[in-house]
């Protein structure tokens, strides 16, 4: 099934790193802007496994259309 991500908010403020690491405004942007678009996953939680494994980061929510082939 094909999903085509909108808009997601990840939970940059949970990281392993130490405290004094943080990722800048451009960091974050395009972190989120590269994880957009067509993901092929098996249902939504398949769709939110695959994206928080490609990225690195937990999602704090997620906005999709179904895609239709």
């Amino acid at each position: 099934m094909q999903f085509y991500v909108t808009n997601i908010e990840f939970d940059f403020d949970d990281s392993e790193f130490d405290d004094d690491f943080k990722l800048s405004k451009t960091e974050t942007d395009a972190i989120i802007r590269d994880n957009l678009g067509v993901w092929e996953a098996d249902n939504e939680d398949d769709l939110i496994e695959e994206i928080t494994e490609a990225s690195g980061w937990c999602i704090k929510s997620i906005d999709y259309e179904h895609q239709l082939k």
